[in-house]
């Protein structure tokens, strides 16, 4: 029995040798800022897939939640994130891990590139953004306020 063994080698830039650079979602479908995607790994026998995302500084992911559990590795730089109702700081080798069903959002807040790798099911649900009533309803906390404005304090 054969193994293929594939190698993806690290390249200037933050890219991977033979991945595609893509854009993190399409344009118009949910707010988001400066922000690209690879797939690094899929494979179907898992049934998951390691993406990287990485944003310029000021950038940011979605605000969203799903019902689908993934995992959040910080991998260049400094920014914060929003999970559920709390604001925090995040650094390299930092692991988020977003439940099922929690607001969250990345930003990159301190004037650099802010990349992360995540771990995700390949089949999964889209994402729900928040209603007016549901964004009304985080913004009482001033910290997520702050942040949602690109504000987050330390």
């Amino acid at each position: 029995m054969e193994t293929l063994a594939r190698i993806r080698t690290f390249l200037q830039g933050f890219r991977w040798q033979g991945v595609e650079l893509m854009p993190y979602k399409e344009e118009g479908v949910a707010p988001f800022k400066a922000i690209s995607r690879q797939v690094l790994f899929a494979d179907p026998s898992l049934g998951c897939e390691l993406r990287y995302f990485e944003m310029a500084a000021g950038g940011y992911s979605t605000l969203e939640r799903h019902e689908h559990v993934h995992a959040v590795m910080i991998f260049r730089g400094r920014g914060h994130c929003l999970l559920g109702h709390e604001v925090r700081a995040v650094a390299e080798r930092d692991l988020v891990t977003v439940p099922a069903l929690t607001w969250h959002q990345f930003r990159a807040t301190r004037g650099e590139p802010f990349g992360f790798l995540c771990m995700v099911n390949a089949l999964r649900d889209k994402p729900m953004l928040p209603s007016a009533s549901e964004l009304e309803e985080l913004r009482r906390n001033p910290a997520v306020s702050r942040f949602l404005d690109g504000k987050p304090a330390d």
